[in-house]
């Protein structure tokens, strides 16, 4: 197949061309690296069926192939980047998810949009299924990604609707692993950088909201799993088993053998109390669960931290 990823130099997406490269894909990878680290899809660009091109979505697209799917993804993606790029955020979930959508139309090609459990704001259910439209503040200090993403389902709805375009999207939850930028200010890599160098650990609030953290192997096998079925939906994909900061800093200082001591500062406005996937649709339409579990997994991004900070 011929597939396009915008984003494609970014964390996960740099393991989905990993994994499209491995079944022998022709890949274009498409980033504006505003975000996304060439670094992450270097070792693939001396393999004559992946072509990197860096463009950002908010302009025209223009690609002379022939497509047959295309994942978009590009956007900024955690609170740091998405809040000190927020015109771009939103820019990258309206105007490059439509100019994504019209090349989908142009080539006939298979469209996924990657969306995020954002989307659901700070929930008042738990866990959160697909059914739910979420409680989300739509002027808030997080709302240039939370509604970006939210439009582009609307976008990506419509475009089906109206143009028959066959249209997959994936509500990706919190997803760890190795090639996530280290001052991304995202929980995970926080808490490790800060064990790691034995400084003092910083928890948002008491501690108490709770998230649950998918690796990164996990994440990408079940969009591979919604990419390769014939179902054309959404569906949520992450790891269902919800733990609060304070139980995974706990987890993080141990595997760390770290010194660190737990400091305690004020909770960003917005910031979701809890954070859970229902994966039942998941489970029973594509066959997908997640296998890593959190030690294993955190294990796993410890080490390749270490040695990221040992450059």
């Amino acid at each position: 197949m011929n597939i396009l990823i915008t984003g494609g130099a970014g964390f996960v997406c740099s393991h989905i061309a990993d994994k499209l490269n491995d079944e022998n894909h022709n890949l274009i990878l498409l980033d504006n690296l505003l975000t996304g680290n060439k670094k992450n899809i270097e070792h693939l660009l001396d393999n004559k069926n992946v072509k990197f091109i860096e463009h950002d979505v908010q302009d025209h697209i223009e690609i002379a192939e022939d497509l047959d799917f295309i994942f978009h993804f590009a956007s900024a993606a955690s609170p740091i980047a998405y809040q000190e790029n927020p015109v771009n955020t939103l820019k990258a979930g309206s105007v490059g998810t439509i100019n994504t959508l019209g090349l989908a139309k142009a080539k006939n090609a298979d469209f996924l949009l990657a969306s995020t459990s954002e989307i659901y704001g700070d929930p008042e259910i738990s866990p959160q299924n697909e059914e739910y439209w979420g409680n989300v503040n739509p002027n808030g200090e997080r709302s240039m990604y939370d509604e970006a993403k939210r439009f582009a389902e609307a976008a990506t709805a419509t475009y089906a609707r109206t143009y028959n375009i066959k249209t997959k999207i994936v509500r990706i939850f919190n997803t760890y692993g190795p090639r996530m930028q280290l001052n991304d200010g995202r929980v995970v890599t926080n808490l490790i950088v800060q064990a790691l160098n034995n400084d003092d650990i910083t928890i948002y609030g008491d501690g108490s909201q709770t998230r649950s953290f998918s690796y990164v192997d996990d994440t990408v096998n079940g969009i591979l799993a919604l990419m390769k079925s014939d179902k054309y939906d959404v569906f949520n994909i992450g790891n269902p088993n919800e733990m609060s900061i304070t139980e995974l800093s706990s987890v993080i200082l141990r595997l760390t053998d770290s010194k660190s001591k737990l400091v305690y500062e004020d909770l960003p406005n917005d910031d979701p109390k809890q954070r859970r996937p229902d994966i039942t649709k998941a489970k029973e339409h594509l066959n997908w669960e997640p296998k890593v579990d959190l030690e294993e997994g955190l294990t796993m991004t410890i080490d390749w931290i270490k040695k990221e900070l040992a450059k």
